[in-house]
């Protein structure tokens, strides 16, 4: 039961992520585009393999919400990829809350979506953290709280 729930909260993640690379998408430079979609296609292709993971486990996948609250304005280049990178972020520890409690096969998958968040996240920021989905040891001192003005 606890693997489902994991896998539900990942599968919502994933929805969350296309919906949210759908704003990144229109505020992103033309430099910067070829990197949302590549993010975006990835998203969904997870969002995909989640939703039947859930199914072969014998629960309903989680739909998707109709439109989700963003933490930010998202109006420009900058804040697209402030929020490309908190999207990652978050994916990351929703997919390290999977590694805790996956076994076998799955749990090598869900490290590796925590993998590809991580290095998303930080190819976004141009930063890393020191331990990527784990928010309690990662030091976000640095973090900026919210875009600059």
């Amino acid at each position: 039961m606890e693997t489902v729930t994991a896998l539900q909260a990942a599968l919502a993640a994933e929805h969350a992520a296309v919906y949210g690379y759908g704003v990144v998408g229109g505020r992103i430079g033309e430099d910067r585009r070829s990197d949302a979609r590549a993010a975006y296609d990835a998203h969904r292709a997870r969002r995909d393999a989640l939703a039947r993971e859930v199914r072969d486990l014998g629960a309903d996948p989680v739909a998707a919400s109709a439109g989700y609250a963003l933490p930010f304005p998202v109006t420009d280049r900058a804040t697209a990829v402030l929020f490309a990178a908190e999207l990652e972020s978050r994916l990351a520890g929703v997919y390290a809350d999977l590694v805790r409690s996956a076994r076998g096969a799955l749990r090598g998958t869900a490290a590796e979506a925590l993998r590809e968040a991580a290095v998303r996240a930080v190819r976004w920021r141009g930063e890393s953290v020191a331990f990527p989905g784990l928010a309690e040891r990662a030091d976000t001192s640095s973090a900026p709280a919210a875009p600059p003005a």
